[in-house]
């Protein structure tokens, strides 16, 4: 069974790695490209950020840190 809280976890590494892969994006390319309101990405993107995964230099623009992850 697929519950909204693994549901969410998967599009949160979705979207980290979408941004890792893409270099510079903005929440509205990432909204857009999972299909999802930009309030709702932006929650995701608190979440990466809080987290240390990202960091937006640029209101608005969105880039990976330099932090080491491990995805499985």
């Amino acid at each position: 069974m697929n519950h909204p809280s693994s549901r969410m976890l998967n599009r949160i590494k979705a979207v980290y790695l979408y941004i890792k892969d893409q270099g510079t994006v903005t929440t509205n390319q990432l909204a857009e490209e999972f299909g999802i309101t930009d309030r709702t990405m932006q929650r995701d993107l608190s979440i990466l950020e809080y987290n240390g995964l990202v960091s937006s230099p640029h209101r608005g623009k969105w880039t990976t840190t330099e932090k080491r992850v491990k995805i499985s």
